[in-house]
């Protein structure tokens, strides 16, 4: 088994240049119309990053077709026409989303575009920000999914980098397999590794969190287990001043915890499991504990909660009735 080991200070391993269009699909089987796998990429003035991303898609070895779902919110840089250009090369994998305003700092969430564009079977995901070492990952991961349905989600190993440099930072990702009241709970799990059922919708909750993958973790495991696949070269996290949640501060970050919670909970009372709005509820009281003290913000954040519950059933009856 081939292993990847980086010591604090080892210079990261960017991907190659990859093949032609036309070199890429030569090995898949079935339509180029009917993807197994939607690679499913959110970007946001990542002009220094998104080739390396792209490029770490584009070297996938697989026997299946895949397409690379590519949203940019409205970016100010130079990331757009880098993304077109990669269309124009790879028009028949590469299909862009491009906003003309900003969805994030309307309370939407790119998921809202990228998942019901998606026709794979299995979504696999990474920021624009990030990418993929090991060109066989979307095939070890869809064959284990394939031949394994009692799993909802598949996930590997992650190294973070500073400009070209690995660095010691743990951000905790998990490292083992997870039970399916494990998943339940919204464990850290690295999102750039994870490989998934395409079974996930947008629900009203999603416009609230800032964590969002913990959300997707958390209703996977209504529908089956996590497995980490240790065998797959770890992906590479970049840890730079524009990434939301690298570059958050400790208060920021308890903030974004207690935000996320609080509409997870909501999600679970409206949705009739008071268990897990319950656990939800905790892990609020927890942000408050961790935090340096309770400032006002977060006494008004708590005070939140059960306005957004009583939103939150209020809406689902207005939708759904």
């Amino acid at each position: 088994m081939t292993t990847l080991i980086l010591r604090p200070g080892d210079p990261v391993i960017k991907p190659p240049v990859p093949p032609s269009q036309t070199d890429i699909m030569s090995s898949w089987e079935g339509s180029v119309d009917e993807p197994l796998v939607s690679i499913v990429c959110h970007t946001y003035n990542h002009e220094g990053f998104i080739k390396d991303a792209l490029n770490s898609f584009l070297m996938q070895e697989t026997s299946f077709p895949f397409e690379i779902i590519v949203h940019d919110d409205a970016s100010t840089d130079n990331t757009q026409a880098i993304i077109k250009r990669y269309q124009s090369i790879y028009p028949k994998i590469v299909k862009p989303i491009y906003q003309r305003s900003n969805i994030y700092s309307k309370g939407q969430r790119p998921t809202m575009y990228t998942f019901p564009r998606s026709k794979g079977r299995y979504i696999a995901l990474c920021e624009g920000d990030d990418f993929w070492s090991d060109k066989r990952k979307i095939q070890i991961q869809v064959k284990f999914l394939e031949e394994n349905p009692e799993y909802s989600l598949c996930y590997t190993d992650s190294i973070p980098f500073q400009g070209n440099k690995a660095i010691d930072v743990d951000f905790g990702g998990a490292t083992s397999d997870l039970s399916m009241e494990a998943l339940q709970k919204g464990p850290s799990i690295y999102t750039l590794t994870a490989c998934f059922k395409n079974i996930l919708d947008n629900p009203p909750e999603l416009a609230l969190i800032k964590f969002g993958d913990k959300f997707f973790w958390s209703r996977l495991g209504k529908e089956g287990r996590g497995k980490y696949l240790g065998e797959i070269l770890p992906s590479f996290y970049r840890v730079h001043s524009g990434g939301m949640a690298s570059s958050a501060s400790l208060e920021q970050r308890h903030l974004m915890y207690f935000q996320t919670f609080i509409a997870m909970a909501g999600y679970y009372s409206r949705t009739g499991d008071p268990e897990l709005c319950s656990y939800f509820i905790n892990q609020v009281k927890k942000e408050v504990y961790l935090a340096d003290g309770i400032s006002a913000r977060m006494v008004s954040m708590a005070q939140m909660l059960s306005r957004l519950i009583r939103f939150s059933k209020a809406l689902f009856k207005t939708l759904y009735r």
